[in-house]
């Protein structure tokens, strides 16, 4: 968390975590009878939205961001506040209760079981209403009252609470709690299993610049707007061929080094950009890692981007 120059953002990125904690915590309360066996992972679960998601992360607004918003002039008894405060009371009283229920349950009656994943449905209901309306709302609100200098404040006050309560390596125990709760969890999926083949292939298409990946191999393994239109027309028979054979020869050796840097991880992106046929092109170079960190390849983003630079005021959705 480090790296969050916004309290926003710092807060938000803490919701994500809470959110897969909750993901895993689904998963056991849909198979409860099977779940309260072994019980261990549910506990890691309920564990970690106490631990973090109450004790660190709503601290952090409680004592630090409402205090604040309140004295911009947002009201907190019977504001939006009050309501954030009450849900947070709400949510830690059905932590608390299933984390004392959990140690028998697996002795207990059916009954007794489906009460306790019933509550637990309540839980994960208010604390995702929760999590969209701060997101969505309050910090919006936030955003329009809380000053540049107030937001460092912020920030300063949220890691000195990690600081103090788990010293300087507070986020990467966070990180390996988060890792413990997911172990072996059939929760921990990417939103991409969401999709279908087709709709990924025409979200694919529908993107307003080009995209090229380049495999470990240096090979060619993929490009969009396959029918369409293109920057830098190519055709399928560019599939398979080595990145260096893509190139002008006058580039290939600045091609190699980007694709070194990326392999040695010295380089985290490259960037260039061209006027062509009347307009200024923005070619952009990503390393793409598994979540286990090996190296996967490279991603190529070209972008017509001279309309864009012309852009002046605003022009908002909503007004």
């Amino acid at each position: 968390m480090e790296h969050y120059t916004r309290w926003d953002d710092f807060l938000v990125a803490e919701h994500e975590m809470i959110e897969r904690a909750m993901a895993v915590l689904k998963t056991n309360l849909e198979k409860i009878d099977e779940a309260v066996k072994t019980p261990v992972q549910m506990q890691r679960a309920i564990d970690f939205l106490l631990e973090f998601g109450d004790k660190m992360h709503n601290t952090k607004e409680e004592q630090f961001l409402f205090p604040l918003m309140g004295q911009k002039g947002l009201p907190v008894e019977g504001g939006p506040i009050g309501v954030m405060l009450m849900e947070h009371d709400a949510e830690r009283k059905l932590l608390q209760k299933m984390m004392a229920e959990l140690p028998t349950l697996a002795e207990a009656p059916a009954t007794s079981r489906h009460k306790f994943a019933a509550g637990g449905f309540e839980y994960l209901k208010i604390r995702a209403e929760h999590i969209w309306k701060e997101n969505d709302v309050l910090y919006a609100m936030g955003r329009k009252v809380i000053s540049e200098e107030e937001n460092s404040t912020l920030l300063h006050e949220f890691k000195t609470l990690d600081q103090q309560t788990y010293g300087d390596a507070a986020r990467q125990h966070y990180e390996q709690m988060l890792a413990e709760v997911e172990k072996d969890s059939e929760a921990k999926k990417r939103l991409i299993s969401n999709l279908s083949y087709e709709q990924i292939d025409a979200i694919m298409e529908t993107l307003p610049f080009e995209v090229t990946f380049v495999d470990a191999e240096d090979t060619v393994a993929y490009f969009n707007k396959l029918d369409k239109t293109k920057l830098f027309p190519r055709t399928r028979s560019v599939i398979g061929r080595k990145v260096e054979k893509c190139h002008p020869e006058k580039s290939v050796d600045m091609v190699k080094q980007i694709v070194s840097g990326f392999k040695e991880r010295t380089m985290d992106h490259a960037e260039f950009w061209i006027d062509f046929r009347g307009d200024k092109i923005l070619i952009r170079y990503y390393p793409v890692y598994s979540e286990a960190g090996d190296y996967m390849g490279v991603l190529e983003v070209t972008q017509a981007i001279g309309a864009i630079q012309k852009i002046e005021g605003e022009k908002r959705l909503i007004y």
